[in-house]
């Protein structure tokens, strides 16, 4: 019995050593990443520095860019994008945590912020390193517009703030109609840069934080911005 015993202990063993290790559930290969790490790891990329750091490294080439062009064209222009190109939205996302509501009121410093109305309090600060664009631009004799997926109703207070911001001397400021709806913002930025270029200018530099600042043609080059806050098609 004893034997028999030890046998059946040996087989029970060499069984167990030879089954397949357990080990845990994998996620599905398809999920997407968690949006509440994403917006963790989102803050942490603008708080560390490392935001601006990409901004400054984005915005180099344009610099260089425009200093080596600008005198071989009669009429260079650059086209810049307002929305995180030109000023930033950081306090806004930040209170809404990652959210986009176009109405309600603007509850800052608590929040949440609508976004129309925060636009309308026009305190948005410069992006530096564009502004820094900007100014290289401007030294050079470069026209300079902007090209805005904000509404015309919020032209006059966009207008003070890029003023304020330290935007002054650029040529012109487009924004979108009034109740106007595009599948994608070329639709509408595409269309407005032709218009600029049949006005006799040759839009030597375009930057924007999105794919649809750029896209579309009538742009010698274009610069893309780092914006991981929010997409916008």
């Amino acid at each position: 019995m004893r034997a028999a015993g030890l046998g059946a202990l040996s087989v029970a063993t060499l069984l167990a050593a030879c089954a397949p290790a357990s080990s845990p559930p994998s996620e599905a290969a398809s999920q997407p990443a968690n949006v509440g790490l994403a917006k963790l790891a989102a803050t942490r990329y603008h708080d560390s520095g490392d935001y601006m750091r990409d901004l400054a490294r984005a915005a180099a080439p344009a610099n260089d860019w425009l200093r080596q062009r600008a005198t071989q064209v009669a009429r260079a222009a650059l086209v810049l994008d307002i929305d995180d190109t030109a000023l930033t939205n950081w306090p806004v996302i930040l209170a809404n945590d990652f959210g986009r509501f176009a109405t309600g009121p603007c509850l800052l410093p608590e929040g949440p912020c609508g976004w129309h109305a925060w636009d309308l309090r026009g305190e948005d600060q410069a992006i530096e390193p564009t502004l820094q664009v900007f100014r290289t631009a401007r030294s050079l004799g470069v026209a300079v517009f902007f090209i805005s997926g904000r509404p015309e109703s919020e032209r006059a207070a966009t207008e003070r703030n890029l003023q304020a911001a330290g935007y002054a001397g650029y040529e012109r400021a487009y924004f979108t109609p009034d109740g106007a709806r595009f599948a994608t913002l070329v639709d509408f930025k595409a269309p407005t840069r032709r218009t600029i270029a049949a006005m006799g200018y040759t839009i030597i530099a375009n930057m924007g934080d999105q794919m649809s600042d750029l896209d579309g043609g009538y742009a010698e080059r274009t610069f893309k911005l780092p914006n991981p806050f929010y997409y916008i098609p």
